[in-house]
């Protein structure tokens, strides 16, 4: 290890915010009186769910932006008496709603849909605000996720740049740093991949524009006669 390395401790690095859960929406409304699913679909996943929701009422559930009709988990249950659960409607409805790309679906569209793609109820402006109020929320999450990020990349960088030119003891740069000796190995191993994932600088030594010694351009003389003058401008005549 070398010598010059920098007494700044790097900042210490934030933790990510975890999203709020989704509350629940008109859409995962349950029905008045919900029907037992049968023993085989029981243990359905909300993803095969979702597989089984597609392939009934795929006028709806083929796509992810399409608003759902308000309550039609009940419709749901009275199109397909047994074959879903109050539960798992439930939760593959919460999270159906609840994904980014349907909120941005709620902001954009007019109307709702039922089951078979028909136009349903209206969107309401408190329908629509609320989408775009948990839509900038979750703006704002993903950017400071992105800072805290970039920070820690920094960090990263600037733990390597001074380990690879201290001449403290590893112990006395850890204790420098606000790191453990243990955690050390593991954020240089970290910096040096994001380092060599880098791509390369710009080159700066391309060529030079010509140089101008702010002289005006004369008459070209490199065909003219030895010895012989070019033509007297004219004066012009007063």
């Amino acid at each position: 290890m070398h010598s010059d390395a920098p007494t700044s401790q790097p900042a210490p690095e934030p933790q990510p915010t975890s999203e709020a859960p989704m509350p629940q929406t008109p859409e995962t409304a349950p029905a008045a009186t919900a029907t037992p699913a049968p023993a085989g679909s029981a243990s359905r996943s909300p993803d095969e769910v979702a597989a089984a929701l597609k392939a009934r009422f795929p006028a709806v559930f083929a796509s992810r932006s399409k608003p759902l009709k308000l309550r039609i988990q009940a419709d749901i249950q009275a199109r397909a008496p047994g074959e879903f659960s109050k539960a798992q409607l439930s939760q593959f409805l919460r999270r159906h709603t609840g994904s980014t790309t349907y909120l941005v679906g709620i902001t954009q569209a007019k109307t709702r849909f039922d089951l078979d793609g028909q136009p349903a109820d209206e969107i309401t402006d408190e329908h629509r605000n609320v989408a775009r109020e948990e839509l900038a929320r979750r703006r704002g999450l993903q950017q400071e996720r992105q800072a805290l990020e970039d920070q820690q990349r920094r960090n990263r960088a600037q733990l390597l740049y001074d380990f690879e030119r201290t001449t403290l003891t590893e112990g006395n740069f850890c204790a420098l740093k606000g790191v453990t000796a243990e955690e050390l190995p593991g954020l240089l191993e970290i910096a040096r991949k994001e380092r060599a994932e880098q791509p390369p600088e710009p080159r700066r030594d391309g060529p030079r524009p010509p140089q101008r010694d702010g002289r005006k351009p004369g008459p070209d003389r490199r065909n003219a006669e030895p010895g012989r003058r070019g033509p007297r401008p004219q004066t012009p005549k007063t």
